[in-house]
């Protein structure tokens, strides 16, 4: 499986794959036409940001003290980070906004240490509910990438977003609800004190 899906995402290509939340599409995040691509398949504004899942750790980008600590207590896991992005890295998951990128570690993947950075999304159309089988995941988006992995049946709940851009100096505060619990990130977040 973390051949197969390496080599596809090398190749330009768009892959379905079962994140630890819900199913997704990944891609090369550094290739404009495969994102484009992603995007077309889920109806997904250009300019919409989407994060970034790397399956090392050793592959999550540079981040301020502080913020590392924390993510070192959340990841993997089912979180989303916006974290500072003063080099803009990623630019083409990052929209509007190059300051700013969002990154996934998935917890209990079955791609875990792939070596490639994938600019990944739900795998459903835009506004739609995610799919944490593969039949949810709609026809036109299966039969629309270039590879199909499955692994059952997944919990369903997307990814909590945290945003962690001023967490240098303890701002911070959750996006959207989800996954992790809001009790356990605030106990992740006292763990590393001020």
């Amino acid at each position: 499986m973390l051949s197969a899906f390496a080599a596809c995402i090398r190749a330009g290509g768009v892959a379905l794959f079962p994140a630890d939340t819900v199913y997704g599409l990944a891609c090369d995040a550094e290739n404009a036409a495969a994102v484009e691509r992603l995007y077309a398949l889920k109806g997904r504004a250009p300019d919409k940001p989407a994060a970034v899942m790397v399956f090392d750790p050793a592959w999550l980008p540079p981040m301020g003290p502080r913020t590392t600590a924390l993510a070192r207590r959340l990841l993997p896991g089912p979180v989303t980070l916006l974290v500072p992005n003063p080099a803009h890295h990623f630019p083409l998951a990052c929209g509007p906004d190059p300051d700013t990128l969002g990154i996934r570690l998935p917890a209990a993947s079955p791609l875990r240490g792939a070596q490639v950075a994938v600019l990944q999304s739900s795998a459903n159309h835009a506004g739609e509910p995610p799919a944490r089988t593969l039949d949810e995941v709609p026809g036109d988006i299966r039969s629309g990438v270039r590879l199909v992995l499955g692994a059952g049946p997944l919990p369903g709940t997307a990814s909590t977003v945290l945003d962690l851009r001023g967490f240098e100096d303890g701002e911070w505060s959750v996006v959207r609800a989800g996954a992790a619990p809001e009790g356990a990130i605030a106990a992740a977040v006292d763990a590393v004190g001020p």
